[in-house]
């Protein structure tokens, strides 16, 4: 298992694909890539929230992190409310990615899976068998 993003100090999405590299070299031939379709734009404030209040104790951060959540897009020049997701392309996003999808993690690690995550992009590996 290897994981990937900010969460993880150090590692980058070239890291990742070295990782997924590195599981190729090892005999690992089958790969299922994972996009969580539209993960970022559906994401409930309210279970991110509370997972992220168990990694986060400051209660500034955690104010900070739901303002960033709640400050809205702006859609053909008018600001409009944002009630559920979580904005893309900043340098929050793969941290509260990583934070929300850390159970997911903990069980294929538990199922013996291989994999590379970065953010939402998930790519497991399982060994190639030939049965003659």
């Amino acid at each position: 298992m290897a994981l990937y993003g900010t969460v993880y100090p150090g590692r980058s999405a070239h890291d990742a694909v070295k990782q997924v590299r590195e599981y190729i070299r090892q005999g690992y031939r089958i790969a299922v890539d994972m996009d969580l379709s539209k993960f970022f734009d559906t994401v409930n404030h309210d279970v991110l929230m509370h997972y992220v209040a168990r990694k986060v104790p400051d209660k500034r951060v955690l104010r900070l992190i739901g303002k960033y959540l709640r400050a809205g897009v702006m859609v053909n020049g008018r600001l409009q409310q944002t009630r559920k997701g979580v904005p893309q392309g900043g340098p929050l996003s793969p941290l509260l990615a990583n934070i929300l999808l850390d159970n997911l993690d903990k069980e294929l690690g538990k199922r013996g899976y291989k994999f590379v995550r970065y953010a939402d992009d998930c790519v497991p590996r399982a060994h190639l068998t030939y049965r003659c």
